[in-house]
């Protein structure tokens, strides 16, 4: 295992005190805790509750405050039911007595049944794609002040439609990227469900701002997750590409919507996802 690997899913652990509540850790990155370690670390914390036939399919959580990084994150887990069938937990996430993520999460027991899937679009392989990491380092060699946001860590994305950081114009609301862990994963499928829900994070919420002259680092926007929710559909493991095709088809009242759906290389849906977040236009 890479030593990059190892330090992000050590972030993405979280340590029981109690039989229902846990503590995670954040790296520091100021100013506040990305969205999708709150997510990974608060399923790692419910699935510690579960009998272990259990499966998670389905998470709905809701990000109520900024995550201080600086400080540990406390997940108390609700145990609401517990079914012949279905499991269902819910885990509200805290810094000092205040939360900052709340969450319910959906466990089943493996079944067999109808099936059927949406189709992948139809885009080039990931190695006919730049890496995003190259271009990152590319950027940061002409604008230092983007140094520190370079490092993608053992992520990485090859976007079909690359978009300019600097200079973002319009265009539709749709995006495809090629995404994989680099370095050897192991471990159950738990581990590859949580990592997928740190991933799921990703590229959301700028997909809404596609349509208009603006990324969510422009100084004119003030953005922040608002919600979240993940589906796993079929098993899987991250050990190569998977495709995350997202759209937005709405952005109003200064919240957009983007939803989107996980393929792995030879194209079965295997999770999907669905946000809404804050947009909101700054006076010039």
């Amino acid at each position: 295992m890479s030593a990059k690997l190892e330090k992000l899913l050590s972030y993405l652990e979280v340590q029981a005190i109690d039989k229902y509540l846990f503590v995670g850790q954040s790296p520091r990155n100021p100013p506040r805790i990305f969205g999708g370690q709150v997510l990974a670390q608060s399923l790692n914390a419910a699935v510690r509750t579960v009998a272990e036939d259990r499966i998670a399919h389905s998470l709905h959580g809701y990000f109520l405050r900024p995550g201080d990084p600086a400080k540990q994150i406390v997940y108390e887990v609700d145990p609401i039911r517990d079914g012949r069938s279905f499991t269902t937990r819910r885990v509200v996430a805290k810094q000092d007595g205040r939360a900052i993520f709340a969450t319910a999460i959906s466990f089943q027991v493996a079944e067999e049944g109808l099936a059927h899937q949406s189709t992948m679009p139809d885009v080039p392989p990931p190695e006919a794609l730049e890496s995003e990491q190259v271009q990152l380092d590319k950027l940061a060699q002409t604008h230092p002040q983007l140094a520190p946001f370079a490092d993608m860590g053992p992520i990485e994305r090859r976007r079909v439609y690359p978009r300019d950081r600097l200079d973002p114009q319009p265009r539709e609301a749709v995006e495809h990227i090629w995404l994989r862990i680099t370095g050897e994963i192991g471990g159950d499928y738990c581990r590859h469900q949580t990592l997928l829900a740190y991933v799921s994070d990703f590229g959301l919420l700028g997909t809404a701002l596609y349509p208009h002259p603006y990324s969510p680092n422009s100084k004119r926007i003030q953005a922040a997750s608002l919600d979240h929710a993940l589906w796993f559909h079929r098993p899987f493991r991250l050990d190569d590409y998977i495709l995350y095709s997202m759209d937005s088809p709405s952005l109003a009242g200064s919240r957009g919507f983007s939803r989107g759906s996980f393929y792995t290389r030879d194209g079965v849906l295997i999770a999907s996802s669905a946000q809404e977040a804050l947009l909101r236009l700054l006076p010039d």
